[in-house]
């Protein structure tokens, strides 16, 4: 079981960027899908970004798509989100997951590690 550390959130104004990292502990970080999920006051944890194993193939939410990137480095057993182009929605709470499969899944509920979140507000 990997367990995973988030960092890089803050506070930017809107058109701005932060990239946000996780760090995950253990050897066989390589094996997992990672992602990151978000969620914002009074809402549902959301799927913002994800990433397979090998780093072959991404998958974004439609509300990021062209302004985030996921990315990992199997070497240092870190995920990357590149935010760019931030709006006010998009704060939150930023979590990063892992999925011992693999195989990488917009639900929640397929992840069997968590970090404790990193928070992003974006200023209008």
């Amino acid at each position: 079981q990997v367990q995973l550390v988030e960092s890089g959130g803050g506070l930017v104004q809107a058109g701005g960027s932060l990239r946000l990292s996780c760090a995950a502990s253990g050897r066989t970080f390589s094996n997992y899908a990672m992602a990151w999920f978000r969620q914002a006051p009074g809402k549902e944890r959301e799927f913002v970004a994800g990433i397979r194993r090998n780093g072959g193939g991404t998958y974004y939410a439609d509300s990021v798509k062209g302004r985030f990137t996921i990315s990992r480095d199997n070497a240092k057993n870190t995920v990357y989100l590149q935010m760019n182009s931030l709006k006010p929605e998009d704060t939150a709470v930023y979590y990063c997951a892992a999925d011992r499969s693999g195989v990488m899944s917009t639900d929640l509920k397929k992840y069997d590690a968590w970090g404790q979140g990193t928070q992003v507000t974006v200023s209008s």
